[in-house]
C-alpha cells in the first residue's frame, strides 16, 4: 500500500464540467467572450514568489531510493520512530472538515480513533464526508453560500469545480504571507513537501492550496501474467506485438477476450498522445490535433473488429475490473494503485494469479513518451477568517498530518493506537485490527500528507518490484507546457471536449468512422478550440515572461 489513500483514477482530461458557483455567477459573468490573451493574462502570475522555500528532512531514509521522480519505496519499518511535532499545535478549538469518501460514510466518529487524534493534535475535527461521486455536485452547493463552507476543505486536483479558481479568493484563505520563502520554517513538515505540490496550489500568483503529492506515474496497462503464460506469450512492446498477443489470447468459445477499453491506455501509454496541449514547433496543438491521438482511434478500432475487445466493452455494460480479475480478459488499463491491491486480494484466494504493468510500450518501437502526472492528487484549502491565530492552528494541525513515512504522528494518523488499532508484526511493523477500519475516518489524506512513499510489509517485493517499474517509466517522463502551473479552464470551454469523447466510443464500436472524426475536429476547432488555443498560447507566453 502507499502512505496515502489509492489514487481514485479517472482519465486525464482537461475538461472541468460545466457546473457554475451561483453566488458567484454576477462576479464571473464577464469571463467569456472577452480577449484571449487579457483574459490570460489576468489568470496567470508569477509562482515564484509565493512558492515556500523546500526543506527536506531525510528522517527516515528510503530502501528504493526515487529516481527522476519516481515514488521512493521502504520494504522495512524503522525501528525507532522519530517525532516531528514536539507539542500539540491546537488550543481546544473544533473545526469543520470537508472531504469525500469512497467508503461508506461514517456518522459517528467519536471513537477511540479521533480521540486519540484529537489529542494528539490538542484540538477536535469534526467530519463532513460526501461520497467521492457526488463530491463535486455537493461542494457546487455549499461554495453557492460561503457561510457554509466548512473550516477545512477538500478539493479534487484533477478535477475541481468549475470556475474554482475564481471562487478561490472569494471563499479561502491567502496563505502566502505565513507559508512562502523561509515563512513555512515554523512548520518543518509541511516545508518537507515538493515545491511543484505547492505549485499546484497557486492561484493568480498568491498560494491558497495545501497538496497532497501525486505520484508522477499515475496510470498503466496491466496483463495477466498468469493468462500469458499459460497462452505462451510475451509481453507486447509495440502496437503490432499487442495485435499479435491479442490474437493468441482471444478464446471466444471458452469466454476469454484479450483486452478490456483501451480508449485512454491506447493514446496515452502505447501511442504517446498528450494528454491535452503540447508544443510542436513553438505551436500548441491539442491531443485531436496529433497524429499519435489519430493512430490510436485506427489501432482501437482494429482490436474491435478482430474481435478481441469483450463485446461487453462494445454494449457498455459489466464491469471492466471484475473482468480482469476472473479472467475474461488478460489485459485492462487502470490506475497503479489497483496493481497492489487487486494482487493482495486475489492472491488470498488464488496464488496462481499474477498480474504485471506493462514496460516501455511504444507503438513504433522507438523510444516511449510518458506525460508526468499531476503534482498533487488532491489540495485543500482554509476558510477565510479575519483571526489569523486560527488560520495559523489549521496550518499546525496539517504540519502534523504531513508528518512524512515512518514517524510517530504519522503512524497515529494512518494506524491509530497500537493495542486498540493495530498489533506490530515480528519486524515491529504496524499490523491493522477491525478497530481501524471501523473507527479510522479515512479521509484524511485527502486534505493533506507527507511526500509519496511506497510500502507493502506483508510483500516487501512488491514494494521493490513497484519501484523498479515505476523508475523505468520515469525515465521517458516529459512534462506538457503547462505542468505545474494552475490553469483552470475557462468556463466558455467547459463542455468543448465532451462531443469528441463521445465520438471516439461511437468511432471505435464502429458506429462512426474516421472521416466523421476528420470533421468533428474541423468542428471542435471552429467552435472553439482555436480561441481556446489563443488563450492557452497567452497563457504560456505570461509563464515564459
Amino acid at each position: 500500500m502507499t502512505a496515502r489513500p489509492t489514487r481514485f483514477h479517472l482519465p486525464r482530461r482537461t475538461l472541468f464540467g460545466a457546473m457554475g458557483l451561483a453566488a458567484l455567477a454576477p462576479t464571473l459573468a464577464n469571463c467569456s467572450g472577452g480577449d484571449p490573451a487579457e483574459q490570460a493574462a489576468e489568470d496567470v502570475a508569477d509562482p515564484s514568489a509565493a512558492l515556500p522555500t523546500l526543506t527536506e528532512q531525510n528522517i527516515v531514509q528510503p530502501d528504493i531510493e526515487g529516481s527522476n521522480g519516481s515514488t521512493p519505496g521502504y520494504t522495512s519499518y524503522p525501528s525507532e520512530l522519530p517525532q516531528t511535532v514536539d507539542t500539540p499545535p491546537g488550543t481546544g478549538q473544533t473545526f469543520t472538515i470537508m472531504a469525500p469518501t469512497w467508503s461508506a460514510v461514517k456518522s459517528n466518529l467519536s471513537n477511540g480513533f479521533t480521540s486519540a487524534l484529537d489529542e494528539a493534535l490538542g484540538s477536535s475535527l469534526e467530519y463532513q464526508m460526501t461520497t467521492g461521486n457526488d463530491y463535486r455536485d455537493k461542494q457546487a452547493a455549499v461554495f453557492a453560500s460561503p457561510n457554509d463552507v466548512a473550516d477545512w476543505v477538500s478539493v479534487f486536483g484533477w478535477n475541481p469545480p468549475a470556475r474554482f479558481d475564481q471562487a478561490v479568493e472569494a471563499v479561502f484563505q491567502d496563505l502566502t504571507p505565513l507559508l512562502a520563502g523561509d515563512a513555512i520554517s515554523r512548520w518543518k513538515n509541511l516545508a518537507n513537501l515538493p515545491t511543484a505540490a505547492w505549485q499546484f496550489g497557486i492561484f493568480s500568483g498568491k498560494l491558497y492550496g495545501i497538496p497532497v503529492p501525486g505520484e508522477i506515474i499515475t496510470d498503466a496497462v496491466f496483463i495477466r501474467q498468469d493468462l500469458f503464460d499459460d497462452a505462451g506469450v510475451e509481453p507486447p512492446r509495440t502496437a503490432d506485438d499487442l495485435l499479435t498477443v491479442c490474437e493468441a489470447l482471444t478464446d471466444a468459445g471458452n469466454n476469454r477476450w484479450a483486452i478490456n477499453d483501451m480508449s485512454t491506455g491506447a493514446p496515452n501509454l502505447l501511442f504517446g498522445a498528450p494528454p491535452d496541449w503540447r508544443e510542436d514547433n513553438g505551436q500548441l496543438v491539442y491531443r485531436w490535433e496529433t497524429d499519435e491521438y489519430r493512430n490510436a482511434l485506427e489501432f482501437q478500432v482494429q482490436l474491435f473488429e478482430k474481435g478481441f475487445v469483450h463485446p461487453d466493452v462494445k454494449a457498455d455494460s459489466g464491469d471492466a475490473k471484475q473482468r480482469f480479475e476472473s479472467g475474461q480478459v488478460a489485459i485492462h488499463y487502470d490506475g497503479v494503485g489497483a496493481w497492489g491491491e487487486m494482487n493482495k486480494r486475489l492472491r488470498a484466494t488464488d496464488p496462481s494469479f499474477a498480474m504485471a504493468p506493462l514496460s516501455g510500450l511504444s507503438a513504433t518501437g522507438g523510444d516511449p513518451l510518458r506525460y508526468a502526472g499531476s503534482a498533487a492528487n488532491f489540495f485543500s484549502f482554509l476558510k477565510k477568517s479575519d483571526d489569523s491565530a486560527r488560520i495559523e492552528e489549521l496550518l499546525g494541525i496539517a504540519d502534523y498530518l504531513a508528518a512524512p513515512f515512518g514517524t510517530k504522528e504519522w503512524e497515529l494518523a494512518n494506524f491509530g493506537v497500537e493495542g486498540v488499532h493495530f498489533t506490530r508484526d515480528k519486524n515491529g511493523a504496524p499490523v491493522p485490527e477491525e478497530a481501524l477500519a471501523e473507527q479510522s475516518p479515512g479521509v484524511l489524506a485527502t486534505l493533506v500528507s507527507g511526500p509519496v512513499s511506497k510500502y507493502d510489509f506483508t510483500d516487501p517485493d512488491f514494494v521493490t518490484t513497484y519501484c523498479e517499474w515505476m523508475a523505468g517509466e520515469t525515465a521517458y517522463m516529459v512534462e506538457g507546457p503547462f505542468y505545474g502551473h494552475q490553469l483552470i479552464r475557462p468556463a466558455e470551454y467547459a463542455t468543448l471536449d465532451q462531443p469528441m469523447y463521445d465520438l471516439e466510443k461511437d468511432i471505435v464500436r464502429g458506429r462512426a468512422t474516421m472521416e466523421d472524426f476528420d470533421e468533428a475536429v474541423t468542428t471542435w476547432k471552429n467552435s472553439g478550440g482555436d480561441r481556446m488555443r489563443e488563450y492557452y498560447a497567452a497563457a504560456l507566453s505570461e509563464i515564459r515572461g
